[in-house]
């Protein structure tokens, strides 16, 4: 007769019930402190990484300059970064956009040095600098070959809780006005809205630079507040509408190219993880290229098919007086630092070598 297998009792049933429970709670303690450990990654990953950028620039213009690249980025990104943007005094008022960047009321700026009253002693050389460039492939090259990327580093390396990230190129600057210019007698007494550093070279010659929003400067010239502006090229003039209320555009060019940054509050920046930051200076870069293009050739069409205003040119010997007065205006401004001396002399040597390279360069 084959032997049968008892039944457990009730206590051993008991007893394996029990083990099997202590089995099943070692395993599932394990699990739930592997779990505890790894809460803080799981909880950063619920949601995006958020941030706030306010660029100098109008909506209109900054349809262009920026808005492309923080839509590239926030597709790129995946979900795991999105950053919002506001154009120019949405937020902040432009003025007051270092100090905001600062304090991490905003997460990054879009804008020149000069214009976001940057305390560096090269934020001069943000905006229009007089004559330092002729085309805007000049200020990319100077950043890579001719030690300004290394400057600029340093200057903001001595500023706490602002990370500078990038320069790039805009547009070059001509005047645009009500009435015309076609002598330096003409700029008497115009009052124009402009970039700090380019107001304040050309006041010599009686311009009377004024600030007013961005958003208003169309209503301030169509009332009288302002005579005009010195605050771009033809690309945006004619985006932007203010070829529709100015009348003239004078030809000659105080410079060949705005200098722009991208900076970002340290903090924010540090808590952003590296495939995300390069993704961000990425991005930058196309947004370069995207304004080196379209600038480029908007300046050259519209200098020669826009209709909305009559072309005008200084007297060859005026213009050359202002040629001559930039050169002074130079040394007043390398005096004025070392390391504003350093980069005025990477601008002499990098105009010595263009000339001597001749076509195309120069």
């Amino acid at each position: 007769m084959t032997d049968r297998i008892k039944p457990p009792s009730h206590s051993q049933a008991i007893l394996a019930s029990r083990r099997s429970f202590l089995k099943k709670a070692g395993l599932g303690g394990a699990a739930a402190a592997a779990s505890s450990l790894a809460a803080p990654a799981v909880l950063a990953q619920n949601g995006p990484i958020k941030w706030r950028l306010q660029t100098y620039s109008g909506a209109p213009l900054g349809a262009h300059v920026i808005k492309p690249q923080i839509d590239a980025f926030n597709a790129a990104a995946n979900g795991e970064m999105e950053i919002e943007l506001y154009y120019a005094d949405q937020l902040v008022p432009t003025g007051e956009l270092f100090r905001a960047l600062q304090n991490g009321t905003i997460d990054a700026v879009q804008s020149d040095e000069a214009t976001m009253a940057s305390p560096v002693d090269i934020s001069v050389f943000g905006g229009y600098f007089p004559f330092a460039t002729r085309y805007s492939l000049d200020v990319a090259s100077l950043f890579r070959y001719y030690g300004l990327q290394e400057i600029w580093q340093e200057a903001y390396d001595e500023v706490d809780n602002v990370t500078w990230l990038s320069s790039g190129a805009w547009d070059p600057l001509h005047i645009f006005t009500k009435e015309p210019i076609r002598s330096l007698a003409d700029m008497r007494g115009k009052r124009v809205f402009g970039v700090p550093t380019a107001g304040r070279f050309l006041s010599r010659y009686g311009l009377i630079p004024v600030t007013v929003p961005w958003d208003d400067v169309e209503v301030a010239l169509q009332t009288g507040q302002l005579d005009g502006v010195a605050w771009c090229g033809f690309t945006e003039a004619y985006e932007v509408g203010w070829a529709d209320v100015c009348n003239y555009a004078l030809t000659n060019s105080v410079t060949g190219a705005w200098f722009g940054s991208y900076f970002a509050n340290t903090e924010s920046w540090n808590k952003v993880p590296p495939h995300l930051q390069e993704l961000f200076r990425i991005t930058i870069d196309q947004s370069h290229y995207y304004r080196l293009v379209w600038y480029w050739g908007g300046e050259a069409k519209l200098r020669t098919e826009g209709e909305k205003m009559e072309l005008t040119s200084l007297p060859p010997e005026e213009w050359a007086q202002v040629v001559a007065d930039a050169a002074e205006f130079w040394d007043e401004i390398a005096a004025s630092s070392e390391r504003a001396g350093r980069v005025v002399q990477a601008f002499k040597d990098y105009a010595a070598t263009m000339e001597a390279a001749g076509y195309p360069y120069r």
